[in-house]
């Protein structure tokens, strides 16, 4: 009996069909969705997640120098508010166009009272007050001075106390304002370290 086949078409024996992305300009509109991928990828990351900064100005000198570079963490304040001891860059109250960066000493419902440079929170936990231990700075300021902080604003001073144009001079740091929270330190490659962020206290 004759046997009969179904009709295929069949590539040149020791030869193999490409695929689209094996040829020239298949591999070139890969490399191109592969970089365009990449850039989505790197806007998503910088958009919701993390932002560089480059630090211009001495006001939280000695940890943060003029020049460092810092990656801002802009997801840990979705979940939570910021906490005292934070350093947090934010659009400046009097500056909109601008963003500054300080420490958050003050947070909502606290009273800051400043003698001598030496600061004390009251609040409904501790409403005899404690006194905020600050191992980062390196001289106290003559400062002196008492603030009530309001709800949804927090009260930030830089760590360089006599260079520092913060709440002290211009109020309270609103927290829509807040953009994240600094936390690594990339540039130079010596000062490279996971930034101090958590107060102590001294009762």
């Amino acid at each position: 009996m004759e046997q009969t086949t179904e009709h295929q078409d069949m590539a040149p024996q020791g030869t193999q069909r490409k695929t689209f992305f094996q040829t020239g300009f298949g591999k070139f509109i890969e490399n191109v969705l592969y970089i365009i991928g990449a850039i989505i990828f790197a806007a998503v990351i910088q958009a919701f997640l993390i932002r560089p900064f480059i630090v211009s100005g001495t006001s939280m000198d000695p940890v943060i120098k003029n020049g460092q570079y810092l990656i801002i963490d802009e997801v840990t304040y979705h979940f939570h508010g910021p906490e005292r001891g934070d350093v947090v860059v934010f659009k400046a109250p009097p500056e909109p166009t601008k963003y500054y960066i300080k420490r958050v000493i003050g947070l909502p419902g606290d009273t800051v009272k400043i003698k001598d440079g030496k600061i004390t929170i009251i609040n409904n936990i501790h409403p005899e007050g404690f006194i905020l231990d600050e191992p980062y700075l390196t001289h106290l300021s003559s400062d002196n001075g008492t603030f009530v902080v309001p709800q949804n604003n927090y009260f930030v001073m830089g760590d360089n106390r006599s260079g520092s144009y913060d709440s002290r001079a211009w109020g309270m740091l609103p927290v829509e304002n807040i953009r994240g929270r600094a936390a690594l330190r990339l540039l130079p490659v010596n000062s490279v370290s996971v930034l101090p962020g958590k107060e102590t206290y001294e009762y």
